[in-house]
């Protein structure tokens, strides 16, 4: 990047995102969609991993998954999320803060069928999150599934949906010399949005 401007304090959260998305698109060397999802346990205790955002609009930012997973069993246990994406190639990172709900039943149909055939093969036979006590039972499933929907259609299997990421907060990071980094926190305030920029 060349001369960094200030975040803008007037922007629309959801407008700066996208900005800030395409940006990366032309930088980043591989899945600037990439995200850390953090959720927690029953008990309280962070949990988090790297899923990719597969849509958004005002209504929130969207991922998908095998709900009998860890994250899944998560979520059913405590909505409360934390996103985060980091690009290096731009310094910059913005952080989520929400709740999930459900997509729709169609929102995940349409999804799952845009998906290639070995990973929709690969959501059917896969277990996630679940002990593997060899990578060739896997791999026999996976090769048993092939068999059985062949060159027919494969289904969404019941238990593989997404979830939408309802934003209570906005945090936008731009780094700049010698740590003194630009912050910015979008906070609601019924049809409106309170900024706040932060000290870095």
């Amino acid at each position: 990047m060349t001369e960094q401007t200030l975040i803008d304090l007037n922007a629309d959260p959801f407008e700066l995102f996208s900005a800030w998305m395409k940006e990366a698109e032309k930088t980043e060397p591989s899945d600037p969609n990439a995200m850390v999802l953090a959720t927690s346990t029953p008990d309280g205790h962070p949990s988090a991993r790297i899923v990719l955002l597969k849509g958004m609009d005002r209504r929130g930012f969207v991922f998908y998954t095998n709900q009998h997973s860890r994250k899944g069993e998560e979520l059913a246990a405590d909505p409360n999320v934390a996103l985060l994406f980091h690009w290096k190639s731009l310094r910059r990172q913005i952080r989520i803060e929400g709740t999930v709900t459900p997509v729709t039943s169609e929102e995940a149909d349409a999804y799952f069928a845009s998906r290639s055939r070995i990973s929709r093969l690969g959501a059917i036979a896969s277990d996630q999150s679940r002990p593997l006590a060899d990578r060739s039972i896997f791999e026999a499933r996976l090769k048993a599934a092939e068999e059985q929907y062949g060159e027919g259609d494969i289904p969404r299997p019941a238990n593989w949906s997404g979830y939408r990421v309802a934003p209570a907060a906005f945090e936008f990071w731009q780094e700049r010399p010698y740590r003194l980094h630009d912050r910015a926190r979008w906070t609601p305030d019924g049809n409106e949005w309170n900024v706040t920029r932060l000290y870095p």
